[in-house]
């Protein structure tokens, strides 16, 4: 069937004189999880992780992922498509050729940071496409339903939609900026006060916003999706259709504007920029290209986030934990799979009223699956957990009150001594970034190089970052802050931050350690209740402070854990808890 796709999108190439066509994993929102009817990149390819673009040329087929998905691609697009990891190889390394080529892509599915960074090669010309070609030969192409967009009270949110809106004028009036494009609807989101059901794992509501500094705010989105918010925002906000966007930006003159670098599409920079030729198009509108403003603004949680976020967490450990509690007895007494085991635990987090839905697609992986650091388990796939595997489960949850993301390493009996120095490495690097002060201008790449440290005495790593921002009700990886080399971003009170350092051996074993935090004045305060599993930890490896933080760790789980527990539960958290001597 792909074959005849790709032969089908082929023909598409030679009837536009096309060399080449970039296919993105985002859709024209650039949200991290897309619906199935914009999932261009799975329907060509077959690949499901989150992040990758595929290369078709007329005799070859790239696609393109990072470290996380090097394992995953291979298995799930290998026979059709070459896999290449980036960092280590960029398009750049397969085009080379003397003689030109011209590659299309969609310009309203890409931005210019990102395509000029991975295509500006000397031989490739690229052309904007405006009829998208998986589009074309997408026959049967899934409809998404139509949900209204929601709002979260003012008591919920923390804070109103009037104060955030002043919030950004300010900025804007700072910067002298006329207009600020809101092109990411997460951050649409946040200074409105609403959620949405455009997206597979998170409360996203697609649309888009112009704001002036005076503080007028035009938000543009399917009319249907407005019935219930209208009311609500009716005298600070004016609504427009879709398409009355392209309609504005194309009469807009000699404004300051402020554009999205991270989600604003070529498509919408180009009708801001207009095509009058270079002089007119230098003369018509001053574009201000940089992180929108509000990526800072929503980083920083405010006290009634935190709040809700506690006990959102506090749910969600029960839930685990309890799934936890579960595995360990009976994976050895009845047939335990990967895909039962991912159901099991769905089944304690639906026990919770407040739940709303996964917050992201569940990691359930056992033995070499567990190597696989984004795995989906499939029915092909589906492994049954048995005595001296590893088992890792990475899931989290969207409540109606707070967005978690907790991943924990499970020994099913019988593990060598090399995983547990390995687990006890992780869980070291793990504690370092817990018990890390944070100063005045700490920077996640500073702290991301004490989570690898202990890895490192014994030569290994791992290919991804130690942590990413966790947004509220909203998207589970979340900017601008992170744990990874490169991040420059100031760590400021109020930030919540995943704490997830690894290790994968490929067709082995794999291990992850993950934890939410919040940054309270000058130190991390842990968000995630859920027991470590103690049977896989060298004790004598750990130093004295790292044994009084993990005791320290357990007795504030077993704190606020108890109460959830029936009375087997209940002896099963003391003991996991108890501490190391």
């Amino acid at each position: 069937m792909k074959a005849n796709l790709l032969s089908n999108l082929k023909d598409q190439l030679s009837k536009l004189n096309l060399d080449g066509y970039i296919i993105p994993k985002n859709d024209e929102y650039f949200n991290e999880y897309v619906s199935k009817s914009n999932d261009r990149l799975k329907f060509i390819s077959n690949f499901s992780g989150s992040a990758g673009f595929a290369l078709i040329l007329k005799n070859k087929n790239y696609l393109f992922v990072d470290g996380r998905y090097t394992i995953q691609a291979k298995i799930e697009s290998g026979k059709k498509f070459t896999v290449i990891t980036i960092p280590q190889k960029y398009p750049k390394d397969v085009l080379r050729t003397k003689k030109k080529i011209k590659i299309g892509f969609d310009p309203k599915l890409h931005n210019e940071k990102q395509l000029n960074f991975l295509f500006n090669i000397k031989n490739v010309d690229l052309a904007p496409i405006k009829k998208n070609l998986i589009d074309i030969i997408w026959s049967k192409k899934p409809k998404d339903l139509i949900k209204p967009f929601f709002s979260l009270s003012t008591k919920d949110a923390g804070q109103s939609f009037n104060q955030k809106i002043e919030k950004v004028k300010k900025v804007l009036l700072k910067n002298k900026i006329d207009y600020l494009l809101v092109t990411a609807p997460e951050n649409v989101a946040w200074i409105l006060n609403i959620r949405g059901h455009d997206s597979i794992y998170s409360p996203i509501p697609n649309t888009r916003l112009l704001i002036n500094s005076k503080g007028d705010v035009s938000l543009y989105s399917n009319l249907e999706k407005l019935t219930k918010i209208k009311k609500i925002l009716s005298k600070k906000v004016k609504f427009y259709s879709e398409d009355m966007l392209e309609r504005k930006l194309n009469n807009m003159w000699k404004q300051n504007i402020w554009l999205d670098s991270l989600s604003c599409s070529i498509h919408y920079k180009n009708l801001i920029r207009g095509n009058f030729g270079v002089f007119w198009r230098n003369e018509r509108n001053k574009i201000i290209e940089n992180l929108d403003p509000i990526y800072f603004l929503k980083s920083i949680k405010n006290t009634t986030e935190i709040k809700n976020m506690k006990k959102s967490h506090i749910l969600d450990g029960a839930a685990l934990t309890k799934f936890l509690f579960w595995l360990k007895k009976n994976y050895n007494k009845k047939r335990i799979t990967e895909i039962s085991a991912q159901k099991k635990l769905e089944y304690f987090r639906k026990k919770n009223k407040s739940y709303k839905f996964p917050s992201f697609n569940t990691i359930s992986g056992s033995g070499p699956n567990s190597a696989i650091i984004h795995y989906k388990a499939t029915n092909k796939s589906n492994r049954t957990l048995k005595k001296g595997d590893v088992y890792l489960v990475d899931s989290g949850g969207q409540y109606s009150l707070g967005t978690t993301d907790v991943t924990r390493t499970i020994s099913l009996g019988g593990n060598s001594q090399f995983v547990k120095e390995i687990y006890t490495r992780v869980l070291k690097g793990h504690i370092a970034v817990s018990s890390h002060k944070i100063k005045k201008n700490s920077k996640g790449s500073d702290i991301d190089y004490e989570a690898r440290k202990s890895l490192k005495e014994i030569k290994l790593d791992y290919p991804h970052g130690t942590g990413h921002g966790v947004g509220y009700f909203l998207n589970v990886h979340e900017g601008p802050q992170s744990f990874s080399k490169n991040n420059k971003v100031k760590l400021k009170s109020g930030m919540i931050i995943s704490n997830e350092p690894g290790f994968y051996k490929e067709g082995n074993f794999g291990v992850r350690i993950e934890n939410l935090v919040y940054i309270k004045k000058n130190r991390f305060e842990e968000l995630t209740m859920a027991p470590i599993d103690k049977e896989l930890i060298k004790r004598k490896m750990l130093k004295k402070v790292e044994i009084k933080w993990l005791n320290k760790y357990h007795d504030k789980v077993k704190t606020n854990l108890l109460k959830f527990m029936d009375p087997q539960e209940k002896a099963n958290l003391i003991k996991a808890c108890s501490p190391i001597q």
